[in-house]
């Protein structure tokens, strides 16, 4: 038998990555798919009343082998693919679409389902969790199809079955896009890379030594793509670069996007028809903050207000400033916006990338964000080399409490590899319930080691490795009573708000003071560069919030106004208008290339970045206002936010964290729009 169906015989239950064999998975899921089915035929089969417990916390235990070995393929495949992996995950997505579809619409379950949530007068004994377990089982019926009649379930079955298979092409051509390109120089050519500083130069020789050439190679992963933008003097190079990015999946080619966008669009449009919705917008908004696509949309145009003048002046200033460096043309192109806005800060500020990154060893500041979990909510972090990893860059650690309990496994992933997406991202192998504690990972693509240097963080690196640790926390804290309404599993956008408050702590002189110390002398980094820091943090932050934006706004009318496009790109070039700072390029998508939207959890949800922006500046400023590291405001935050999952509405969570609703007033005045 299989390992992926056994107990697992390894330190706190950890996946044994090293015994697992890829061509398992396929027969060990149908096998957990069975036993699942079994499990929910003893809940239909029961001939007593249905109860809360025999019927929602049954349902809510059934299917962990499912789970489990899903979790574990699906996040393989996107951290440590091949091509027979991606082919089993291929042959996995419409099984596990069609067994979803087996349990949502099993007519039965759901007058168990629906009988339990009908019975109010037992309910109202039940604690506040376990009535919002409640309501999310029944809703989870009822939106997905259990109150249709026999002919539209099984359109849906159609529909979700296409859906699994198209999303997944979709990541898929992405990612084959990334690796298909590179650009080489020669060596005897280094003039051409003018500019590029001695870390890329090393970086991009180390690339081509991989990939069995000379000279130097750069390719669209981020680590590459990057640093390459934002300091190569050679326009045309740089010009090369950036049309080979924004055109993934936009070539006519195999990879290419444009159907397999209109199909999802279409797809998500119908299913959302077929359950009694106008749009797909109008059926995920059920279930967020946010309410409904005309409150996104109000929300958006209310920040664009704010923020387009700021842009636009923003946008004339560094034209300006490029003409005086020599620049002649009428406009800035968008593969000029990083070379000339990187000087213009440099100059205004003194400070650039460059200058920091020595401050910002790798090492260091996963050592300083375990510090902050420390200070915050006395965690501790001991790497744990006998927990097995599925990459040799991975490293393990349990994660312990002030009296030594233990409280997770946290994975760390930091490097670009050709089978891994791009990208950072928080994931789990395992989630919090009750006794049982979370296997929590983030995976990043940050510069690797070199012969000579050591990985060395860019700041906006730093504040990307605080944001996924700050939904690893989130994971990691989890305490609930029932997975499903435990850790990251709440309103969307609501997810983005334990993220995006760490980032705050990376601005400060006493977090800063725990880990940015320079590489080689170890002397901790100056006020002077602190005081630029933070002097420079709202630097170009009206075209950030316009971009942004921009993608909220696409993301609302691909889902929220139409149910079929015959263009994807004149769709998009009409949608974008409104915030395109620049002219509109020929032969790029952004669309073909929006993973978070088509393939991601995002679709009618990437509103939610600026939606709990407006959270997380106004939580900070209760920290602020206490001290950074203050135990209290800390308990608080992890007792009603970290802590709390779905277990009652967000709002009722935050209020009870805050004292009050959130206010925007405190987002505008942070980015400086106000």
């Amino acid at each position: 038998m299989t390992v992926l169906l056994e107990k697992f015989n390894t330190p706190f239950e950890t996946v044994p990555f090293d015994k697992i064999n890829q061509n398992d998975f396929l027969p060990a899921l149908k096998e957990a798919i069975k036993i699942s089915k079994n499990e929910i035929d003893n809940i239909t089969q029961n001939t007593q009343k249905a109860t809360f417990e025999n019927t929602i916390i049954a349902l809510e235990k059934s299917g962990a082998l499912v789970e489990r070995i899903s979790g574990i393929l699906f996040n393989l495949n996107s951290c440590e693919t091949n091509p027979e992996l991606q082919k089993i995950t291929r042959e996995a997505s419409p099984l596990l679409s069609e067994y979803g579809n087996d349990i949502m619409l099993n007519k039965q379950l759901f007058e168990h389902v629906k009988a339990v949530f009908e019975d109010k007068e037992t309910n109202k004994n039940l604690d506040i969790e376990s009535q919002s377990l409640l309501t999310k089982s029944y809703k989870s019926f009822s939106r997905n199809g259990a109150n249709l009649n026999e002919n539209d379930q099984e359109k849906l079955r159609q529909i979700d079955k296409e859906l699994s298979e198209k999303t997944l092409q979709f990541s898929e051509n992405i990612l084959n896009e990334t690796n298909a390109y590179s650009l080489e120089i020669p060596e005897n050519e280094v003039v051409m890379l003018a500019g590029l500083p001695d870390y890329v130069l090393e970086m991009a020789q180390a690339t081509a030594t991989e990939k069995g050439k000379k000279g130097y190679v750069f390719t669209l992963h981020q680590p590459s793509y990057l640093p390459f933008m934002t300091y190569a003097e050679n326009r045309d190079l740089r010009k090369k670069m950036f049309l080979a990015s924004a055109s993934k999946a936009f070539q006519n080619n195999e990879n290419d996007n444009q159907e397999n966008v209109k199909s999802i669009v279409a797809l998500r449009h119908k299913r959302a028809n077929l359950l009694g919705y106008a749009t797909h917008a109008d059926f995920v908004l059920e279930e967020r903050m946010a309410g409904t696509p005309q409150k996104v949309q109000t929300f958006l145009n209310e920040l664009l207000q704010h923020a387009k003048p700021v842009a636009e002046k923003q946008m004339q200033e560094l034209t300006k400033y490029a003409k005086n460096q020599g620049f002649t043309e009428d406009f800035l192109q968008r593969w000029d916006f990083s070379f000339y806005s990187e000087k213009l800060k440099k100059e205004k500020y003194q400070i650039d990338d460059e200058a920091l990154k020595p401050y910002f060893q790798l090492e260091n500041v996963v050592l300083g964000v375990f510090e902050v979990a420390k200070k915050l909510y006395g965690l501790s972090f001991v790497e744990n080399k006998e927990i097995a990893v599925y990459h040799g860059d991975v490293k393990a650690y349990e994660v312990l409490d002030e009296q030594n309990k233990h409280i997770a496994v946290f994975y760390a992933d930091f490097f670009p590899r050709e089978g891994k997406k791009g990208g950072a991202w928080m994931t789990s192998f395992r989630e919090q319930s009750g006794e049982i504690r979370p296997l929590v990972s983030i995976v990043c693509n940050f510069t690797k080691p070199t012969p000579t240097k050591p990985s060395l963080l860019t700041f906006d690196e730093v504040t990307t490795l605080f944001h996924e640790f700050g939904h690893a926390l989130h994971g990691m804290l989890a305490n609930g009573k029932y997975q499903s309404t435990s850790g990251t599993n709440v309103y969307w956008d609501f997810v983005e708000l334990p993220s995006q408050i760490l980032e705050n702590w990376c601005y400060e002189k006493e977090c800063l003071d725990i880990f940015a110390k320079h590489y080689q002398t170890n002397e901790p980094i100056s006020q002077d560069f602190i005081q630029k820091i933070t002097d420079s943090a709202n630097f170009m932050e009206g075209y950030a919030t316009m971009r942004q934006l921009s993608f909220g706004l696409l993301d609302m009318a691909w889902y929220g106004k139409v149910a079929q496009i015959d263009n994807v790109a004149t769709f998009e070039r009409e949608i974008s208008a409104p915030t395109d700072l620049f002219p509109a390029i020929e032969g790029t998508n952004m669309s073909c290339a929006f993973a978070h939207i088509f393939s991601g959890g995002y679709s009618a949800g990437y509103y939610s970045y600026k939606w709990a922006e407006v959270l997380d500046a106004d939580a900070f400023e209760y920290f602020k206002e206490k001290g950074i590291f203050n135990r209290q405001i800390a308990d608080l935050f992890k007792e009603n936010v970290l802590s709390k999952g779905s277990s009652e509405h967000p709002m009722v969570l935050y209020k009870r964290f805050r004292g009050q609703e959130p206010s925007p007033k405190a987002l505008l005045k942070r980015s400086g729009l106000l």
